[in-house]
């Protein structure tokens, strides 16, 4: 029986294309996208990359090179890249019903058997550009790891035009004995290290190494892998996203913070949107763990962090925000300058599942549930932030800096353009 082909869809430079499909004026020139507090190049497009402004640069370092080379610099924008990626995802699927999404630009889709599969994707990729103005490469092969080596040539080599379909490829092998083996999905830089040791170097060397040898030391993980690069499927797309196991939301701060009461307001708003997540995500957290330090970079450093247990599962933002202001009193030490906070919520588990308390009335969970529904359709619809828990403050120093953030020109009515007649 033939194997159904994959294809794996990859949007290119995703956050500096995004910028650039809703300022046109960006489409020629380098643009590079920052950290949090713009600290770092978080990533670029090919122009900025080009000019060695790539993952982890300090941006105070190459100040002369961007106003030398008129690059364009922006704060990470995370509202417009998660909704253009959820439109990218929602086109994909108008395409295939059947699809995997891998990251936030990164979709594993199953090739539909009764179109020849490159034109498909041609088809895929100029439909993605057109309706977004995100351009996408697109790998084919008949396993996930080929087609991840497949993606890297369409997106590498133009002459493809942002498709490649490795299994039909007659210069397949060639790929594979240039493909270095470090850049293998799934191959970390431990198993890299003793596969060079072992004296392979390429995804060829691996796919026609002894599998006992693998085996030894990779266990069934580098047996998997090897079966993927003969071109046998051994990881099935996963349909049906997996439920999280846990959710973290945590921020360095816009400058260093000194006094309990600025960081209970900061741990308050990271609760809040970790209770929003988990609603979000139909689920309840049995437990938080709650974290500040300081700078590692600094002498002295501090890291502390406390567990809240909750009676009963749950998601409702008043409790969780309470239960984090409490914990992050008992880890303050006073003097210390804090840099970075945040949550972990754990012990996650379905929303259904929550088993309540002897003494407690459902309309009481019933109630708080309607509290939060209205409260996130009120933020859904006007903008994150519109409704806010008190606990958060409002003057809100802490907060990250973010001075170079292009608008959120999909998700906040206030933030788009007006136009004078």
């Amino acid at each position: 029986m033939k194997q159904r082909l994959i294809g794996l869809c990859d949007c290119n430079s995703f956050y500096a294309s995004c910028e650039s499909a809703l300022n046109p004026s960006l489409q020629h020139k380098p643009v590079v996208i920052a950290s949090n507090n713009d600290g770092v190049v978080v990533t670029a497009n090919a122009k900025g990359k080009a000019l060695g402004l790539v993952m982890g640069v300090p941006l105070f370092k190459v100040q002369a090179l961007i106003k030398k080379h008129d690059v364009r610099v922006f704060s990470s924008n995370y509202a417009l890249y998660g909704d253009l990626s959820s439109r990218v995802m929602t086109i994909l699927e108008t395409f295939t019903p059947e699809q995997e999404i891998y990251s936030i630009d990164e979709c594993f889709m199953r090739m539909p058997e009764f179109a020849e599969a490159t034109t498909y994707s041609h088809k895929v990729r100029k439909t993605v550009l057109q309706w977004t103005g995100i351009p996408v490469s697109i790998g084919i092969s008949t396993s996930k790891t080929l087609a991840k080596i497949a993606n890297h040539v369409a997106k590498k080599q133009k002459q493809y035009g942002g498709v490649f379909d490795i299994s039909a490829a007659r210069n397949a092998e060639g790929i594979l004995a240039t493909f270095p083996v470090a850049d293998i999905w799934g191959i970390g830089r431990q198993y890299n290290k003793w596969l060079l040791s072992q004296g392979i170097e390429s995804a060829k060397e691996l796919r026609d190494a002894n599998e006992g040898l693998i085996r030894k030391k990779m266990g069934v993980v580098g047996v998997r892998m090897i079966h993927e690069l003969r071109g046998i499927s051994c990881l099935p797309l996963e349909l049906v996203a997996k439920p999280k196991k846990e959710t973290c939301v945590s921020r360095s701060f816009g400058q260093p913070v000194t006094e309990l009461a600025d960081l209970q307001e900061a741990i308050a708003a990271y609760a809040s949107r970790a209770a929003e997540k988990l609603r979000h995500q139909e689920q309840v957290a049995e437990a938080m763990v709650v974290f500040a330090r300081t700078s590692p970079f600094k002498s002295g450093y501090f890291r502390q962090s406390a567990t809240v247990q909750f009676p009963i599962a749950t998601n409702y933002t008043p409790t969780i925000v309470e239960s984090a202001r409490n914990a992050m009193a008992r880890i303050y030490e006073p003097g210390r300058e804090f840099q970075k906070a945040g949550v972990l919520m754990v012990g996650l588990c379905p929303e259904t599942t929550i088993q309540g308390h002897l003494w407690e009335k459902d309309e009481g969970w019933e109630k708080r549930k309607r509290l939060m529904s209205i409260m996130d359709e009120v933020n859904d619809r006007f903008g994150r932030g519109t409704l806010e828990i008190a606990a958060s403050g409002l003057r809100q120093t802490w907060r990250m800096q973010s001075k170079w953030r292009s608008p959120r020109y999909t998700t906040c009515w206030a933030e788009l353009p007006v136009a004078s007649c």
